[in-house]
């Protein structure tokens, strides 16, 4: 057969290939995001009484409405915006569909997209499918803060979406409330989408506070905000999420949404909304992993490996430019195979592979991983 593809240069994520190049070699896997622990017993336990409470077949296409009701007292509680639940609140198979979903709903060929970079990598192949035109503006290194200037240079009339990611991964840095006021700025007068990936927002450090598009009423308007339960829960394979968006916005993606997948899971729905009733479920999440990153820090201060402040997410970025001149693609599928440890590199988040020296690690693993992780780092 003769297929015209429509992604051409495109192969196997990063994630995937590093993943399966750990499995093959038996390594230390600190690429992929996901945690090799267990999630709490209540939501286990939760999951199970759902199940057997019968709640086994189709959920309606935005979402059972409890869990909607949940989320908006959530929201209203942590950023004063309300949502409306059955209008503005949708539950999604996982972050990654509700990102693809909401390009779609917006994206027409020849629409451009503005994309930050190091970015996470379902956002341009999602843009390209939809015929749009990604537009890159870089992260200031080494702090990975973005370059409103820069920002400000690609806007065009035929700027559709921008993209924020926040907390980013991979920058691991985090927005404040200039940041709002420099986006609101910027798209004033305008009909720029805002797409805020918010996937990390429970997981944020030093005392620093988590800057939702939603905190501010003239961005919210004009925002899809994403967010995951994978994230907060500890089980990213349980790919449930959820979309706010005023009602114009949620109504164009609701139209596409119910024939991609038309809903999610219903047993981890009814779960979620049972731990979602006690707010410490998602407001420790921050404290737990500030523990695994200033652990991770602690164990790498006698190695070659210089690893820079993570300000959210569970990932942390090294610089191995005291241990190698190697690009760190290379670098990364060597040590993998030859030291029996799996990272990511820095430059698969960059359309022109940009290459900092850096590694990404996760760090949303049980101590003895993290132990013996930081071994094999410390003999390089």
């Amino acid at each position: 057969m003769n297929i015209k593809s429509k992604l051409p240069n495109t192969g196997v994520t990063i994630f995937a290939e590093m993943s399966a190049l750990a499995k093959q070699f038996d390594a230390v896997n600190l690429s992929q995001g996901f945690p090799d622990f267990e999630c709490s017993p209540l939501l286990r336990e939760a999951l199970t009484k759902a199940m057997s409470d019968g709640h086994n077949q189709y959920a309606p296409m935005p979402g059972i409405i409890q869990l909607r009701e949940t989320i908006a007292a959530k929201t209203q509680n942590l950023y004063g915006k309300i949502y409306n639940p059955e209008t503005e609140i949708t539950v999604v198979p996982g972050a990654t569909m509700a990102l693809f979903t909401a390009i779609t709903a917006l994206v027409n060929p020849g629409d451009e997209v503005i994309v930050i970079e190091p970015a996470y990598d379902c956002y341009v192949p999602a843009i390209e499918l939809c015929g749009g035109i990604p537009v890159f503006s870089s992260l200031k290194y080494p702090d990975f803060n973005i370059n409103w200037d820069e920002i400000k240079s690609l806007i065009t009339a035929k700027t559709k979406v921008l993209i924020i990611n926040s907390p980013q991964n991979p920058g691991t840095s985090v927005i404040n409330a200039g940041d709002l006021e420099q986006l609101a700025m910027l798209t004033r007068d305008t009909n720029i989408v805002i797409l805020s990936d918010e996937v990390y927002e429970h997981i944020i450090f030093d005392g620093l506070s988590h800057q939702s598009v939603a905190l501010h009423n003239e961005l919210a308007e004009r925002s899809f905000i994403i967010s995951s339960f994978g994230k907060t829960y500890h089980v990213t394979g349980w790919k449930t999420g959820y979309v706010l968006a005023p009602e114009p916005l949620m109504k164009e993606f609701r139209k596409v949404y119910q024939y991609n997948a038309f809903c999610s899971f219903a047993p981890a729905q009814w779960a979620f909304n049972t731990m979602l009733q006690n707010s410490q479920t998602y407001t420790q999440v921050s404290t737990f992993y500030q523990g695994k990153r200033d652990k991770m820090s602690h164990l790498l201060e006698s190695s070659k490996f210089k690893v820079l402040p993570s300000k959210g997410s569970y990932f942390q970025l090294l610089d191995y430019s005291r241990y190698s001149t190697e690009c760190d693609y290379d670098l990364a599928k060597r040590l993998t195979k030859d030291y029996k440890i799996a990272m990511i590199p820095l430059s698969s988040f960059y359309h022109d592979k940009k290459d900092h020296k850096l590694l990404r690690i996760c760090f949303a693993k049980q101590d003895k991983t993290l132990e013996k992780a930081a071994e094999i780092l410390k003999s390089l």
